[in-house]
């Protein structure tokens, strides 16, 4: 089977980690009894219905039902708002797991510039808080029983952080959590663990946001428990392609940025030596990323991105690898016209693939696992268990 990338036809779609993170202050909607939003001008009529509705959601998950564990005619709501993406999962919970009833996805770009300023645009912030406001009203029209909603690297970097939350609770309702680095990392691994391999007795999972890249280390312990470790690195494919350019790539800008990317990964190998897991093929490597279920459709050649072939497909790390670099020699326009890359990712792509093949040459194994899942999927475990 060939890679695909010759099928141009058509159009395809850190420093401040613990802040708010432990504040004790539950995520979600801001309904605490007694307050008032503050007066806003004009406030859309949907926009207020949105905040009177989250009142009444939350107030019904008032004690103990916030920790304890999910019941049958709960429906459950996980937002994951990162750099480059907003997502939405609404869920009931069926079996031992759950049931996805509604979901949001949507690229917002809110970390644009943010490595040049240091503070969240204006254009960026008014992407996301449109978003925002189709998930509260998803939200709405479900009636989630509970929910949470975490912001990342992009609220974690910026110097307007806690403005720009104030200013998403007033003009949606909603109130988002910003998470550590490392819970990022845990939550993407609890997302994915159900692709994992039990027969396999580690596992490194990683995932390439727009600001950051999370990856998480888990093995068995010598009592036969499960130890986890997880780092970030504040490279993502939005901080990267500002730097490096995203148009196109000659070979040594393309192995600058790997290697950049490589040299940040060396302290993480050094102190937990996953390569001599690799080498012994004890290892298992999972991605959870745009970066590559893009390349897992061009793999597949697929007409359009389709997220059930995708999850859980199995890629050839060698030939992925050269798909990678096949990207990386293509102008923009050329990549925008690839039904699985599209204009929105034509620009983003590439550092990816970067950031994607420094993660292979520190860890080399033969095939890697991809995964459509993760942080959401995460949470959505939390909540079903009275942890989340």
């Amino acid at each position: 089977m060939t890679s695909g990338l010759d099928s141009h036809h058509g159009r395809g779609p850190s420093r401040k980690d613990t802040r708010r993170a432990d504040q004790a202050h539950q995520p979600g909607f801001d309904v605490s009894d007694g307050q008032r939003d503050p007066p806003v001008e004009d406030v859309p009529a949907d926009v207020a219905r949105d905040r009177t509705v989250a009142r009444k959601t939350d107030a019904s998950l008032a004690g103990a039902r916030r920790r304890s564990p999910a019941r049958s005619d709960d429906v459950l709501a996980a937002l994951d708002l990162g750099t480059n993406n907003c997502r939405l999962l609404v869920a009931r919970p069926e079996g031992d797991g759950f049931r996805v009833i509604d979901a949001f996805s949507r690229i917002v770009r809110l970390g644009e510039g943010l490595g040049k300023t240091g503070a969240l645009g204006p254009h960026a912030i008014d992407r996301t808080i449109e978003a925002l406001r189709v998930c509260a009203s998803k939200m709405r029209r479900r009636r989630v029983t509970r929910f949470r909603a975490v912001a990342t690297e992009a609220c974690r970097q910026a110097d307007n952080g806690d403005a720009f939350l104030k200013t998403v609770e007033r003009e949606t309702g909603l109130d988002l959590e910003i998470i550590t680095s490392h819970e990022e990392a845990k939550l993407a691994l609890a997302g994915c663990s159900p692709l994992l391999d039990p027969g396999i007795p580690a596992s490194l999972v990683f995932d390439i946001g727009g600001g950051s890249t999370e990856l998480a280390w888990s093995r068995l312990g010598p009592a036969g428990d499960r130890l986890v470790d997880a780092t970030s690195l504040a490279l993502g494919v939005v901080s990267l392609a500002e730097r490096y350019g995203g148009d196109s790539y000659t070979d040594a800008v393309y192995e600058a940025m790997v290697q950049e990317v490589a040299n940040a990964l060396a302290s993480f190998e050094a102190e937990f030596r996953i390569g001599a897991r690799a080498a012994a093929g004890d290892l298992q490597v999972l991605g959870t990323s745009g970066t590559v279920t893009t390349l897992a459709g061009i793999r597949l050649e697929l007409p359009r991105y389709v997220r059930d072939r995708v999850d859980g497909v199995y890629l050839q790390v060698d030939e992925t690898l050269g798909i990678a670099r096949k990207l990386a020699r293509m102008t923009w326009r050329e990549r925008a016209a690839h039904p699985c890359v599209g204009r929105e990712r034509a620009d983003l792509v590439v550092a990816g693939c970067a950031i994607l093949e420094a993660i292979c040459r520190t860890w080399p194994v033969d095939r890697m696992r991809v995964a459509d899942r993760g942080v959401r999927e995460g949470i959505l475990f939390g909540l079903l268990t009275g942890r989340g």
